[in-house]
C-alpha cells in the first residue's frame, strides 16, 4: 500500500510563551517492509535554529528553537510511504521461546547483540515478578516463541479495555496492569515490560495506523493519533512485530515511525517552555490509502 500521512500537533498557550526548546520524531523510517517516499516538517512561528540528527537508534529527529514570543504553536508532518506485506507468520514452527530468551546473553549471530540491549528496564518499561507472571499463562514450558507472543498479543484485546480517559503520559505500567484500562501507549510498555521480565527483547515502537480500513473490515483502534506497538526478538528471524491494543501481528496497515526502549525514546513531539502558563494541546492524524502498490 502507499500511503499519505498527514499529523499536526497544535499547542495553545494561556500565555506568551518567551522561548522553547523542541524535538520532533515523525519521519517515517526505511525498514525492509516499509520505503519513505517524501516527508515535510513545517513549524509555525518560523523556528529561530533548526537541525536534523539520527538518534542512537537510528530514528530521524529534528530540534528546533523558538525565540519569539508565542501563545500557538503547530507542528505538521506529512509523508508519502509505501508499506509492503510481511511474511506469513509460521507461529507453530518457530523456537521455543526459551531457546531465543537463553541465547540471548550469548550473542551469536547478527543483530544478537543489539536485540540483547532491548532485555532490560527503562524509564518507562520497568521489570519484575509481577509483570512475568502476566505473560506467564501465554508462555508453559516448550511453546513456540511466535505462537506464545501471539496468543499474550490477543490476551490485551481480551482482557484490556481502550480508554483514552484512564490514564495519562506519566501513569506507571504496574497500574495499567491492575485497571486494565489505557491506550496504545500503555499496552505496548506494558506488553514490553513483561516480556522483558520473561528474559525476552522487546522494543517499542511508534508509528500510524490506516484510517480508513478496506471494505468489509473493521476499524483499528487507535487510529486517530500516534500508534505504539512491540516489536520481539526472535532470533533467526529477526524483529516481528505485534500490536497489542488490537491483538494483531503488525502487517500493511501499520507504518513505522522509529522504534527504541520506550515512549520517551520516540516521542512524536517534546521540548520545554519558558512561560506559557495553561497549556492546551490539539492532535489530528489522517492516513489515507492512495494506492496499491505494483
Amino acid at each position: 500500500m502507499i500511503y499519505q500521512v498527514r499529523h499536526s500537533t497544535r499547542y495553545t498557550y494561556g500565555e506568551r510563551v518567551l522561548v522553547s526548546l523542541n524535538q520532533v520524531c515523525q519521519q517515517p523510517r526505511d525498514t525492509a517492509f516499509q520505503r519513505r517516499a517524501e516527508f515535510r516538517l513545517v513549524v509555525d512561528p518560523k523556528p529561530a535554529t533548526w537541525r536534523t540528527f539520527t538518534d542512537y537508534f537510528g530514528n530521524q529527529q529534528a530540534v528546533f528553537t523558538l525565540n519569539q514570543p508565542h501563545q500557538i504553536m503547530e507542528v505538521r508532518a506529512e509523508s508519502r510511504v509505501e508499506v509492503t506485506p510481511r511474511p506469513p507468520l509460521e507461529a507453530a514452527v518457530s523456537p521455543a521461546w526459551e531457546t531465543v530468551r537463553d541465547a540471548l546473553p550469548h550473542p551469536a549471530q547478527p543483530g544478537d547483540l543489539d536485540a540483547y540491549q532491548y532485555c532490560f528496564a527503562s524509564p518507562f518499561v520497568p521489570v519484575g515478578a509481577a509483570f512475568a507472571a502476566f505473560a506467564q499463562p501465554s508462555f508453559p514450558a516448550g511453546r513456540p516463541l511466535l505462537e506464545a507472543v501471539l496468543d499474550f498479543t490477543r490476551r490485551f484485546r481480551r482482557e484490556f479495555t481502550y480508554d483514552p480517559k484512564a490514564t495519562h503520559l506519566s501513569t506507571p505500567v504496574a497500574e495499567v496492569l491492575k485497571v486494565r484500562r489505557g491506550v496504545c501507549q500503555d499496552f505496548a510498555q506494558l506488553q514490553a515490560a513483561s516480556l522483558r521480565s520473561l528474559g525476552l527483547a522487546a522494543r517499542y515502537v511508534s508509528g500510524y495506523l490506516r484510517t480508513l480500513p478496506p471494505p468489509g473490515k473493521q476499524r483499528l483502534v487507535g487510529a486517530d493519533a500516534s500508534h505504539a506497538w512491540v516489536s520481539v526478538w526472535t532470533g533467526s528471524a529477526g524483529w516481528v512485530d505485534f500490536d497489542p491494543t488490537n491483538g494483531v501481528a503488525v502487517d500493511v496497515d501499520h507504518i513505522t515511525v522509529g522504534w527504541g526502549r520506550d515512549y520517551y525514546d520516540v516521542a512524536p513531539v517534546r521540548g520545554v517552555i519558558l512561560g506559557g502558563g495553561q497549556q492546551g494541546i490539539t492532535v489530528s492524524v489522517d492516513v489515507e490509502p492512495l494506492a496499491e502498490s505494483v
